[in-house]
């Protein structure tokens, strides 16, 4: 070919060369400026952007593929050349299998010394016999072996987990010793009320690779004990606060279950936990959840009322930015087969929220087998209808929305008992987008480009 006839050829235009606007960008305008926030919830990114550049990113159709604007944009995510939906169900798929790591949810009681009003779980008395524990230690071997996984993750729940430290002591014993048999790191977290989180119970959990903790405090000391106060009665704020500013060598965060009757509250426990992290030195943070309905607590029929159904755009807002990252193709571990949750009986369910409930297990310790995993469950259904839950979402409207890198179909809990549950601040992207901003900054999205284009 003429040399002189290929440079006189028309270079492609970045839309020729595959170059589109991302589907998963959020756009709002910065006060009192004239760029605007950009959000792509596919990267994981925020940052601000010029007229210019948004005049560029508007006529990719004319611009040279060659032209620099495009590794900046592309970079961030805001301009894409494949299919961001496509990626996100092939991510789900691997998610469903991927065996990186095997998560335990472990409850060494049903039982609970609180009786919170919205709890969703019904509370039995009694803790994991000695034949259980060996069980679980034999699926754990069984899990590590089949999936060749490098991590093991463990999370104490319940019930409250305190009430049995002699059981959270010896199976993390022999856990540990197992991953470390398999050639896999073992890591540790608990749920608890707080209120046995004594100086004697951290030292425990600590020596057994305990690396996180979450405590609920539900408002200030008034409007914390009206919720969650002992099963027969009693105030818990002062004791559990107390427990906190003793030496923790662990990372703590106070969840804040926010319902009309705190929700006025939120800054200054915000401020509260942030001094007393201050105070103690130790390591704790701050963050709000929406308290959603149950059918347990309509059953209790106290304080329902106080509810606010979990609906709360700017606690979402609040809640979701604070924790923002890219997008992913599952939920969470319930869309996984190296996942599962274990009640004191022995019983495996999919989803945390059903530990208590016996009826929704998809099988046992003793007998389910991941080299055979369907064979092996007692109930398969109880198995598949999570992990189908997973991407490509069952639901074409969840499909071609633009918060799919975030919710990826929602709670598969949520989804399979009431239905679909969108994000509470679904119809608010702008001020989602500003929340981001404020967070992010255009000083950090700038300086952290490559480590998020990765």
């Amino acid at each position: 070919m003429d040399p002189e006839m290929h440079d006189s050829e028309p270079q492609r235009t970045a839309a020729d060369a595959g170059w589109h606007v991302s589907r998963y960008n959020l756009i709002a305008p910065v006060p009192e400026k004239k760029t605007v926030a950009i959000a792509n919830l596919y990267k994981g990114t925020c940052a601000e952007y010029s007229p210019i550049e948004m005049y560029l990113m508007s006529v990719l159709d004319q611009i040279s593929e060659g032209h620099p604007i495009i590794e900046r944009l592309s970079k961030r995510g805001v301009i894409a050349n494949f299919d961001e939906r496509a990626a996100l169900e092939t991510m789900g798929r691997g998610a469903c299998a991927g065996s990186r790591n095997v998560g335990l949810t472990i409850c060494p009681t049903m039982g609970c010394n609180f009786d919170c009003p919205y709890c969703f779980e019904n509370h039995r008395a009694g803790k994991m016999s000695a034949e259980v524990q060996d069980d679980i230690v034999a699926l754990a071997k069984r899990m590590l072996e089949t999936s060749a996984a490098r991590g093991l993750s463990v999370t104490w729940f319940g019930g409250e987990p305190l009430l049995a430290p002699d059981v959270i002591e010896s199976l993390s014993q022999r856990l540990m010793a197992l991953a470390e048999d398999c050639g896999a790191e073992y890591r540790a977290g608990i749920i608890t009320n707080g209120y046995l989180l004594t100086q004697e119970n951290v030292r425990m959990l600590a020596d057994h690779k305990v690396f996180s903790a979450q405590v609920t405090l539900d408002g200030m000391r008034e409007a914390h004990d009206a919720t969650r106060h002992l099963a027969g009665g009693g105030a818990t704020f002062d004791r559990i606060v107390e427990n906190l500013r003793g030496p923790i060598p662990f990372h703590v965060s106070i969840r804040h279950n926010v319902h009309a009757g705190n929700r006025d509250q939120m800054d200054a426990l915000e401020a509260f936990v942030r001094q007393l992290a201050a105070d103690s030195g130790n390591d704790i943070v701050y963050y709000p959840a929406p308290v959603a309905d149950s059918a347990v607590a309509e059953e209790r029929g106290k304080q329902v009322s106080l509810l606010c159904g979990g609906t709360d755009s700017e606690v979402g807002i609040r809640q979701d930015a604070s924790r923002f990252t890219a997008g992913r193709g599952h939920y969470c571990g319930a869309q996984s087969l190296w996942v599962v949750g274990i009640d004191d009986k022995g019983n495996l369910q999919k989803c945390w929220e059903s530990v208590d409930k016996p009826e929704d297990s998809f099988g046992t310790a003793h007998d389910w087998d991941p080299k055979n995993p369907l064979a092996t469950a007692s109930n398969l259904d109880n198995l598949t209808r999570y992990l189908n839950t997973a991407a490509p979402v069952p639901d074409e409207e969840c499909r071609e929305c633009v918060w799919l890198p975030v919710c990826v179909g929602g709670c598969p809990n949520k989804r399979l008992v009431s239905g679909r549950a969108c994000v509470p601040y679904k119809d608010d992207a702008e001020a989602y987008a500003l929340a981001l901003h404020a967070r992010i900054g255009e000083e950090k999205a700038h300086k952290g480009d490559d480590e998020q284009s990765e």
